[in-house]
């Protein structure tokens, strides 16, 4: 069985809007090597839609991106992508999925059918997913910035508290700090 793991990055207030982040070469080689570990890439509908306006087209040499920015959105396009939607149900990107029924049972079946893990980049989902106890690890890039505004990070609130095991955390010349931590069980 493979592990879930949530991955994104955050601000020190909490922020997950993907526009706050640094995109920096360092902080791109992270995420590259996030995807490279993993298995599968897991994603809400919002985000998958956000993800297919861009990466499809620079995989395809279509829009003007640097080198390591095609390659990644290459290795992306190869990627098995999984969506989880109750709106959407067709997914035409290359190797894309739609997951529906029971999101325990689904996601659970995710794992155990991906080794390698699944790395998930949906703040939404994620909220959800560890409502399920189904996140196994997070993996967040915090970045050095407080952006006062949303969205934020399980804004929709969890039962209680996670207990976290701390693993690692390495910090980034732009300031950011890669934390990895694990669930307590």
């Amino acid at each position: 069985m493979g592990l879930l793991t949530f991955s994104i990055n955050i601000t020190l207030d909490g922020c997950i809007d993907h526009q706050e982040g640094i995109a920096d070469d360092e902080t791109h080689a992270f995420f590259t090597k996030l995807m490279d570990e993993s298995g599968a890439m897991l994603w809400g509908r919002v985000t998958y839609e956000l993800m297919e306006s861009y990466w499809p087209a620079v995989a395809r040499g279509e829009t003007d991106a640097p080198p390591a920015l095609r390659e990644w959105a290459i290795k992306l396009d190869a990627k098995q992508k999984y969506v989880v939607s109750s709106t959407r149900t067709d997914f035409p990107w290359t190797n894309s999925h739609h997951l529906n029924g029971d999101l325990r049972t689904v996601i659970q079946h995710l794992k155990d059918a991906t080794p390698n893990g699944v790395l998930l980049g949906s703040g939404k989902l994620a909220t959800e997913l560890d409502r399920l106890d189904l996140i196994d690890e997070y993996k967040f890039l915090v970045q050095p910035r407080i952006a006062g505004h949303g969205p934020t990070l399980y804004e929709r609130g969890l039962p209680n508290t996670r207990k976290l095991t701390f693993i690692s955390a390495t910090p980034l010349h732009c300031g950011a700090v890669a934390m990895h931590y694990q669930r307590a069980r």
